[in-house]
């Protein structure tokens, strides 16, 4: 279903069999986009645990549901990533950078798509509150990190540490997403 829609630049989502249409992301959600990947991709590529890859990437979670993470990290097993759409290959972390248009889309929706999947961490960053929501697989409620996030997945020698006031240290105080 979601291959037949033609290219038209905007991201498209199937969950649980509904389309949904997302337009362009603004600078502050690229600006925010960008500085984790350059704090993901060091510690993945140094700690050889995972792939960290960038929307537009298609994650196949099954029944009806191909999403697109703003940041999928997949976990280093076999001698590549998977491949944009393929199936059965579950992310260790899904990030999404939420947006007025996409709140009850990424905060419910996508969340709780997420947790059946059984996706182990799934991070929505908020950039006008400053902070971010760490759900686990199988939480009722996030952990809300406004100082120092600290992410250990299966593997590495040490955590990885997010101060998050460096991470949104460059958007404006009044930053649109």
């Amino acid at each position: 279903m979601l291959y037949a829609i033609p290219d038209d630049g905007q991201r498209h989502e199937i969950i649980d069999g509904v389309h949904y249409v997302t337009p362009s992301p603004g600078s502050s959600h690229q600006l925010v986009l960008g500085e984790l990947f350059a704090v993901l991709h060091p510690y993945l590529k140094r700690e050889r645990v995972g792939w960290v890859i960038l929307s537009p990437f298609d994650v196949d979670l099954g029944n009806d549901t191909v999403v697109e993470p703003d940041i999928v990290v997949f976990s280093r097993i076999g001698p590549r990533p998977p491949e944009a759409g393929e199936g059965g290959v579950v992310p260790i972390l899904a990030i999404e950078i939420i947006s007025p248009s996409s709140v009850r889309r990424d905060r419910i929706i996508k969340r709780l798509r997420y947790q059946r999947a059984g996706i182990a961490e799934y991070w929505i960053v908020d950039p006008s509150s400053r902070l971010i929501e760490r759900w686990m697989a199988a939480d009722e409620r996030p952990e809300i990190i406004t100082e120092t996030l600290r992410w250990s997945p299966a593997g590495p020698t040490a955590a990885l540490e997010i101060d998050i006031t460096s991470l949104f240290a460059d958007l404006p105080n009044d930053s649109a997403v």
